[in-house]
């Protein structure tokens, strides 16, 4: 396999990985039209958006058997199209089924969509023989942030959900299948059968591994945090704005996505471990920052520390457990990949209840140990310096089907 045809893989998935962070934001960035189309109330709302990671989690479960069968990129190439579809369907409907039933397929194929995604970036990592994963999710946060932002032109002029997402469903849907042609995976390791075929499954501890899936949860819980109380916390707790109040989730998106951009680097220069480390410290210090934090300005001061320490946790995770299970690594990422899902489940709950019970800043201070607690699990992201930190080891590619 050339260098030219490891190089287009690499760009098609970072292709796929930008048009699922579109996505993914002008779904959960127009919530509350979605809301008000439908006649959603307060109290069945909570269920819908509670369904899509639970059911993202089932979708992640499936892939994790059907890449017994078939190669990731061939599950990547047929979810995302219906993601995308799913987010038109939740535009155009009129009726609580109808928004049921594309909420319902969202989530489903958004879990098979992610697990596909990471089992080949690891895959790709391994054939490059150095870190690149932080870029993939470099590109994810750069289409969170366009998604963002369209969703914002959308809710600034007034324009229904379908006149939202249609324009971004034409362009980015055939872009994506047709990008999916240069699809490409690594070898194994172990010039053994490929990944997740055959009997990967059965060599997969879930001891070994649930220090990883603990620190995933972790860091969703984390990012569930920001995403979903960052608006409040700044209006309600630190008396900012409300126009002020929509500003720390962009600047976490923004400083996420430069940390992402760089993030490769430092594992490179200094190993996963490190960077794992001090993000985990950095975020830890952001939470605490914020909890503490007089006014606004130094709330959004937490929140841009926050971006830069989460961002490199979640791609670092997903590359341990491809190193930590080289022969069976599409196995191993597609259950870490379900705690994605706990993680966002738990995090905004846990953090509304701790602040309706005790006090918002006090409730920072939870994800805060949470995060400090992959200090802990930080010798599992091992071996980085090893196999990936020189970049000697040889690019080894097979087609996707």
């Amino acid at each position: 396999m050339t260098h030219a045809r490891l190089r287009h893989g690499r760009a098609s998935l970072a292709l796929s990985f930008f048009v699922q962070g579109v996505t993914f934001a002008l779904l959960v960035t127009r919530i509350p039209a979605i809301q008000d189309r439908y006649g959603i109330s307060d109290g069945l709302l909570p269920v819908f958006l509670a369904a899509v990671p639970i059911l993202a989690g089932v979708g992640s479960v499936v892939t994790e058997k059907v890449v017994a069968r078939v190669r990731p990129g061939v599950v990547l190439r047929w979810a995302q199209p219906v993601v995308l579809l799913a987010l038109l369907g939740a535009g155009a409907g009129s009726a609580l089924w109808e928004a049921a039933l594309a909420l319902g397929v969202f989530g489903l194929a958004v879990g098979a969509l992610d697990a596909s995604m990471n089992m080949m970036g690891v895959s790709l990592q391994r054939a490059y023989g150095r870190s690149i994963m932080l870029g993939f999710h470099a590109s994810y946060s750069l289409g969170g942030i366009a998604g963002a932002s369209m969703a914002w032109a959308g809710a600034h002029w007034d324009l229904s959900l379908l006149v939202s997402y249609l324009p971004a469903v034409v362009v980015l849907l055939p872009v994506a299948f047709i990008g999916s042609r240069w699809y490409a995976e690594g070898a194994s390791v172990e010039a053994g059968p490929v990944e997740g075929q055959g009997k990967g499954a059965a060599s997969v501890s879930f001891t070994l591994l649930m220090p990883l899936c603990l620190v995933m949860s972790f860091a969703y819980i984390g990012d569930s945090t920001v995403s979903n109380w960052s608006a409040k916390y700044l209006q309600d707790v630190l008396g900012s704005s409300e126009q002020l109040s929509t500003v720390p989730y962009n600047v976490y998106m923004v400083t996420t996505l430069l940390g992402r951009a760089v993030g490769d680097f430092g594992v490179r220069r200094f190993g996963a471990v490190t960077v794992v480390r001090s993000g985990s410290v950095l975020a830890a210090a952001g939470f605490a920052v914020v909890a503490l934090a007089g006014g606004a300005w130094v709330g959004m001061l937490g929140f841009t520390l926050l971006g830069l320490g989460l961002c490199v946790i979640v791609p670092q995770t997903f590359a341990a457990a491809g190193r930590m299970f080289p022969g069976a690594s599409d196995t191993a990422i597609a259950r870490l990949n379900v705690f994605n899902y706990v993680g966002f489940l738990v995090g905004s709950p846990l953090v509304g209840a701790l602040g309706d019970a005790w006090s918002y800043r006090g409730a920072m201070l939870v994800p805060m140990v949470l995060v400090l607690a992959t200090l802990v699990y930080a010798k599992s992201f091992g071996a980085e310096s090893a196999r990936y930190g020189g970049g000697h080891e040889r690019p080894r590619t097979v087609d996707v089907g």
